[in-house]
């Protein structure tokens, strides 16, 4: 259901955390609740589901309890380097063990939604 509005997928491993990156163009901030409740439905047993976005010049991110400005930020901190509206990143982390520090998870996640984006 949800493939048909993904742009792109993407899926790094760090460290034994599984990152999974999707990207999504959206021109209505109201489908991202929509979205995001699917993924949280289909990756039930993820411990975070981080995003961010960049819809009609309205901007959001959300780090589901990742350390601040290590998950959600970096996201959003791509999308506007870029200059790209109208979309949606999600990051689903499967926490694989090992603790990757702040400067490990900022790069995991720009890294994630970078593939996601391109």
């Amino acid at each position: 259901m949800i493939n048909n509005k993904i742009i792109k997928r993407s899926e790094i491993i760090e460290k034994k955390s599984k990152f999974l990156g999707f990207s999504f163009y959206l021109k209505e901030e109201d489908k991202v609740k929509e979205i995001i409740a699917e993924l949280k439905k289909e990756y039930k047993d993820a411990q975070h589901i981080v995003y961010a976005y960049r819809i009609n010049n309205k901007e959001k991110f959300y780090n589901d309890k990742e350390p601040v400005q290590t998950a959600g930020q970096p996201i959003l901190y791509l999308l506007q380097k870029k200059e790209i509206d109208n979309t949606l990143i999600v990051i689903i982390r499967y926490f694989g063990g090992h603790k990757l520090g702040r400067g490990g998870l900022i790069r995991a996640y720009t890294k994630t939604a970078q593939e996601a984006l391109y």
